[in-house]
């Protein structure tokens, strides 16, 4: 750990499912640190148990961020240390972290990664699609008009394409990807690293007729095939 004057925020990736995935790194930085925030409180408390942590836990999500943000960054210029965890995988993805991350950088404090488990790059080596060049678009709009501009907006695009997708909307997007993309390969990965582990690789219309046959469960990565040339 870095001892300074001010203190320094420590990005610590936790495990996406499997719990053995914490690394020797992220437990010693844990347990090192003085406060960890945290989106749930009593998830990160599971994982502290399962590894003997015992730490203070500041609750940190998109509901608090602004009103707790100041408080991190007091701790900071006190000279703490302070590790960012989201409920799983790498914060700042597609979470509040950013915005702390954001306002620790302006005001100059120091950061530290601790990498580790991304479903992101799981459900891409998992799809046997190109990962020379890949983006990522994280969720899409709810809102269906809003969701098929941003369909649109993909149709151009070369590279794999990330999303995330919950259960709820997955077969809305696929029939919309169809409709605006045509037919394009895809995988869709669910419960990474779990017991339940589950990817479907095929075309859109292969998969549209799984999931009708099969309903969509947990949350999803959806790993789509870029434009062909």
């Amino acid at each position: 750990m870095k001892n300074n004057d001010r203190g320094t925020l420590y990005i610590v990736s936790t495990p996406i499912g499997n719990m053995d995935d914490m690394t020797k790194r992220a437990v010693k930085v844990l347990e090192d640190c003085d406060v960890i925030a945290c989106e749930d409180t009593r998830r990160t408390l599971k994982l502290m148990k399962k590894y003997n942590i015992s730490k203070s836990l500041e609750s940190y999500h998109d509901h608090n961020k602004e009103k707790k943000t100041p408080y991190i960054l007091n701790l900071l210029e006190k000279g703490k240390l302070v590790a960012l965890v989201s409920d799983s995988g790498t914060p700042c993805i597609s979470d509040p972290g950013f915005y702390l991350v954001k306002k620790a950088i302006k005001n100059g404090y120091e950061l530290c990664t601790v990498p580790g488990p991304s479903s992101i790059l799981s459900a891409l080596i998992l799809s046997g699609l190109p990962t020379d060049r890949f983006i990522f678009e994280g969720f899409l709009p709810k809102k269906s008009g809003k969701r098929k501009d941003r369909i649109a907006r993909l149709k151009e695009e070369e590279r794999t394409i990330i999303l995330f997708e919950s259960p709820f909307r997955l077969l809305s997007l696929l029939r919309e990807m169809q409709e605006t993309l045509g037919e394009r390969n895809i995988s869709v990965s669910r419960e990474l690293t779990k017991l339940y582990e589950e990817t479907v690789r095929g075309t859109i219309s292969t998969l549209i007729r799984h999931f009708e046959e099969k309903k969509p469960k947990g949350e999803f990565v959806i790993v789509l095939e870029g434009k062909r040339k």
